[in-house]
């Protein structure tokens, strides 16, 4: 129930500033006792979603903002989809350094390999909320260290000069933020943060960036379109579902 209502919260379904359905309506529409009901709204409030007072329903403290992983889009193109205004500050830019052996097997280096690693804040119309730390080849990293530090959107500016990005593979999962992610967004030592590792690729298969993201709680959600019918989901006629 917790976890049903709070993809409608994320998904904007009652807005910022909204009400959730009143206890009785809830314990209805899922067939539970209203204890159950103030169980999962505890949950909610737990995780920043909701708060209350008494004598009045919950109200929704904030939506998190939708990203699909449906389609490649670039922070930038994705934050004006959604009416946001993107910005991007550079903490660092660390040029021709030796890639490690993680950063060599992500991005299919030779073993004598540089690479060009670049740290940058991410923010939604003035609020920090995301820390992006990107790996680059060195034949990109080379074009993008000439980049203008103003520039917002790297996507684009490669884009211009011949490097598209065509594929990505996304992994998504839980850390907690570590002495130089609180320092630029603002959190605790060892707060939890949404963690997006990305792996881009040009049209030819190359990869052309490896990519962690980390996003304070709140800020962002994923979706996932899955479709039977397509990949290693497709079933053939007679073939049992598995699990």
């Amino acid at each position: 129930m917790a976890a049903d209502l709070g993809r409608e919260i994320t998904e904007g379904a009652y807005g910022s500033g909204g009400r959730l359905p009143a206890e009785g309506e809830l314990a209805e529409r899922y067939g539970v006792s209203r204890g159950t009901v103030r169980q999962a709204l505890s949950v909610l409030r737990a995780d920043g979603l909701i708060t209350s007072r008494r004598g009045t329903r919950r109200v929704v403290l904030r939506t998190s903002q939708v990203q699909s992983f449906g389609e490649l889009l670039s922070f930038t193109r994705w934050a004006r989809s959604i009416g946001e205004e993107p910005g991007s500050r550079i903490v660092r830019v660390e040029n021709e350094e030796r890639a490690t052996a993680a950063e060599r097997e992500q991005l299919r280096l030779a073993e004598d390999a540089r690479v060009c690693r670049m740290v940058r804040v991410r923010s939604l119309s003035g609020r920090p909320v995301m820390v992006e730390r990107t790996v680059y080849p060195e034949a990109v990293g080379a074009l993008v260290a000439g980049l203008d530090e103003g520039a917002v959107s790297h996507t684009v500016r490669l884009e211009e000069q011949g490097v598209l990005f065509a594929d990505a593979q996304h992994t998504v999962d839980l850390v907690r933020a570590d002495e130089e992610d609180a320092e630029l967004l603002g959190c605790r030592p060892g707060d939890p943060l949404l963690r997006e590792r990305r792996r881009s690729t040009d049209p030819a298969g190359a990869p052309i960036e490896w990519s962690e993201d980390r996003y304070l709680p709140g800020t962002v959600a994923f979706t996932v379109h899955s479709s039977a019918a397509a990949g290693t989901l497709a079933r053939r006629p007679g073939m049992p579902p598995s699990g």
